[in-house]
C-alpha cells in the first residue's frame, strides 16, 4: 500500500491511476492523516434473486408471496407502544 499527500496525488493522478489499475491501493493524506483511498474499481454486487430462489427450492419452498399493507407508511397511533402485545 502506497501513501501520498493530497498535493502529490493531484500532481501525479495519471501515474497513480495506472498503479491503481494494476491492483495497488493508494492512501491519500492531508497533513499526514489519511483522507481517502484510491482503490481498483470493482463491479458492485447485488442481490442474486435466482440464487435465493434456488436456495428456497432446495429447502422445499416452492411458493413465496410478498405483501406490504396499504397503510405501511401511515403513522402509528400515539398509544401504540403503551399497549401490551396480544
Amino acid at each position: 500500500m502506497k501513501t501520498v499527500s493530497i498535493r502529490d496525488a493531484k500532481n501525479r493522478l495519471t501515474e497513480l491511476a495506472r498503479e491503481v489499475e494494476a491492483g495497488e491501493t493508494v492512501v491519500v493524506t492531508r497533513n499526514g492523516r489519511p483522507v481517502f483511498d484510491l482503490v481498483p474499481h470493482r463491479k458492485r454486487g447485488g442481490l442474486d434473486l435466482e440464487a435465493g430462489e434456488a436456495y428456497l427450492r432446495s429447502r422445499g419452498i416452492t411458493r413465496t408471496e410478498m405483501y406490504i399493507a396499504d397503510d405501511f407508511d401511515d403513522p402509528l397511533p400515539e398509544d401504540f407502544l403503551l399497549k401490551p402485545l396480544p
